[in-house]
Formats: structure tokens, sequence, C-alpha cells
């Protein structure tokens, strides 16, 4: 009768194993071969199962043994052990979490048409700036872009719809309009009459002081009661404002300005936000009211200025509250 290799290759396997010094009795071990059975019926050999007994008494299987200490595939050991393989995730994200009915997907899409207004009229704010168009209606296009960033969060909490991809959109929507096309409008009304080697610094600032403003909002938590350091909306505000305005001042005070509010940007000055400012008391608010019908340039700067100031008084203010 001849024996498969397999057997053979066990009986090797299994002698030198057992190749221990005559000395070490604990460790030595003997091979028991059970005789081979055949199949009177179908004619088949069936191979014994080798074992291996030690002199101390104890024995081991070496197929148990050989199974134990075999590489097993993870993907059948996963399929035998009857635990199936997570399915990937979706690719696809969807931009509207919740249900997506038809309802919310308008309003969906009623406040992200607010969010794109705001990003076409910055662009088109730069392309009349830079084609030497009319400065002030670029100024005008930027208050426009003010309008629809602010009336897209209030349409979001207002309808139900706020998102992460909502938020996202915004900040490089502001980023466009506010980081980029405001300083741009600023060039070309101060290029001529303010220093190039002054106003180019100045303007870059404000431009890169957005871009840290809106990835530190981003990633900051949030205060309902101050931001920190000055919005790029609102600086947009003062600059297309600025603008419009003109006040009387000398164009190195003008620059000066403007690199001010890109400092201001990057602060952590806590400003306050317009619900506190509604909040003051009524001559307060009447005060600029009355100085603008005097003079408004004037009164512009001041009320700029003010707040701009009132930043590092609040900081003082809770740092000795705290102390």
């Amino acid at each position: 009768m001849r024996r498969s290799g397999s057997l053979a290759r066990q009986v090797l396997f299994a002698g030198r194993a057992g190749r221990r010094g005559d000395g070490n009795v604990a460790g030595a071990t003997s091979l028991l071969v059970p005789p081979a059975e055949t199949d009177t019926r179908t004619g088949k050999v069936r191979l014994p199962r080798l074992r291996m007994r030690r002199r101390d008494g104890l024995s081991r299987d070496l197929a148990a043994e050989a199974m134990s200490i075999a590489p097993v595939s993870p993907a059948v050991a996963g399929h035998a052990g009857g635990v199936r393989e997570e399915e990937p995730a979706p690719l696809a994200i969807p931009l509207l979490p919740g249900e997506r009915t038809v309802a919310r997907r308008i309003r969906f899409g009623l406040v992200n048409a607010c969010t794109l207004s705001s990003l076409m009229l910055g662009l088109s704010a730069i392309f009349i700036a830079v084609n030497h168009g009319d400065v002030r209606l670029a100024a005008s296009l930027l208050i426009a872009c003010v309008v629809f960033d602010g009336l897209d969060g209030f349409l979001a909490r207002r309808l139900g719809v706020a998102s992460p991809f909502g938020a996202q959109m915004d900040s490089l929507a502001d980023m466009c309009s506010f980081g980029l096309a405001a300083p741009v409008v600023v060039y070309a009304w101060l290029n001529g009459s303010a220093p190039a080697a002054l106003l180019v610094p100045a303007c870059a600032l404000v431009a890169a002081a957005a871009a840290i403003r809106l990835a530190r909002f981003n990633v900051s938590p949030k205060d309902g009661r101050f931001f920190c350091g000055v919005p790029t909306t609102m600086c947009a505000a003062v600059l297309a404002l600025g603008t419009l305005i003109a006040p009387e001042m000398p164009p190195v005070l003008r620059v000066a300005g403007v690199a001010l509010l890109g400092l201001a940007m990057v602060s952590s000055f806590p400003y306050a936000k317009l619900a506190r400012l509604v909040k003051l008391p009524p001559w307060l608010l009447v005060l600029p009211l009355v100085g603008a019908l005097v003079d408004f340039r004037v009164t512009f700067v001041v009320v700029v200025l003010a707040y701009l100031v009132s930043g590092p008084l609040i900081w003082l203010r809770q740092r000795n509250k705290h102390a």
C-alpha cells in the first residue's frame, strides 16, 4: 500500500521535533502511527491520525496543533465565523441633513441662493474695480454682499435648514466677497493718492487677516455675546462705507485705517455683537444719528474708532474682573 506525501511529511516533522538528548526525559517524545484503514466499498485508503506521546505521560494531536498554528485567510476566517466585513461608507454625503422633502429642498436652495448671490456680487465688485470702473458702484455691491450674507444665515435658522455644507459655503463666499473684493475695491479707491509701498501691504494684510479670521471662526467655540476679533462682514462694511463716504483725511491715515481693520480681525479682543449693541442706553443710540446730521463723515470715523477701541476696553474689564 502506498502512503500519501502528506503522511510522510507529518512523520518527518514529528521525527525532527522528537530529536532530543536522551538525558532530557521530560522533553523526549515518541511517535504513534496507527495502521491505515481501507474502505471496502470504495477502496480508498484513509490515512491515520498521528499522535505524539511524551515520556512524561502527556500526548497531543499533531493535526490539532497544525490547525492552531496554520495561517488562515482573514476573509475565510470571517466567513467561517459568521462575521461579515462592514460595507464601505457611501462616498456621496447628503448636503441637507434630516428629512429630504420637496419643501425642505426648496428652502435649502433658497438659502444657498442668497450665499451664491453674495459670492457673485463680490466677483462683480472685483471686475468693476480692476477695469477702472465706478469705485462707488463697486462699494455699493459690497454693501449688497453684506445684506445677503446676513440674510442667508437668518433664513437658514428660521427655516430650519442649517447644515454643515451651508456653513462651509458661507465661509468660502465670505472669503471671496469680504476677504478679496473689499481690499481690491479699497486699492482701486486709494490707488494714485496713497503711496503704493503702503497701500499694497495694507490691502494684502486685510486679505490674509480675513482668511485667518474665517478659519479660526470655523474651528472655535461660539460665544453668543462677543466676537473674537472684528468679523469680516463688519470690516468689509466699514471699508465699503468708507469708500462711499470718503472721509476727509490724509491718504496715509486712510491706509493706516485699512491696516488697523486687518489687525483687528485677527486680534483676540472681544467685540460686542449687534444684539448687545441694541441694548445700549437710548441716548448712545441717538447720539450717532444726531452727529450724522451735523457731519456724517466725522461721525462715521468716530463710530468706527469707538467700536475698535471697545474691544481692548472690554478685555481689560474682564481681566480685572477675574483677577
